[in-house]
């Protein structure tokens, strides 16, 4: 069987849900959890980004970066018309990927084993 890997775009914002930022990645749940640990230096660590609200799967990398190059054209009204549509109250989509075992060296939980 060949071993499958995805790719996904995604768009996360902070608490306030008034800042949204766009990515893609072949890793969602360890990308998301550097954000949350601002653990990548700029835009998202700067404005506090660490709430996913929207993805999107791809079977390769090809897509999933012309979809996120697709959505950071978009207006901003019309990428929250989109995650509204799946997800009507902005809940953080990763909240429960990650143990509830604190590591006092993050900000956030360690990912599942």
């Amino acid at each position: 069987m060949k071993n499958e890997r995805y790719y996904y775009t995604y768009i996360m914002t902070n608490k306030r849900n008034d800042v949204i930022y766009t990515g893609v990645t072949g890793d969602l749940e360890s990308r998301i959890l550097q954000h949350k640990n601002k653990e990548i230096e700029g835009f998202t660590s700067k404005y506090n980004i660490n709430k996913l609200v929207y993805y999107e799967e791809f079977d390769n990398a090809y897509d999933a970066i012309l979809r996120e190059k697709q959505l950071k054209n978009w207006r901003r009204q019309w990428k929250l018309d989109l995650i509204k549509k799946h997800n009507s109250k902005f809940k953080d989509l990763s909240e429960d990927w990650y143990k509830r075992k604190k590591d006092p060296e993050m900000l956030y939980y360690k990912t599942r084993s």
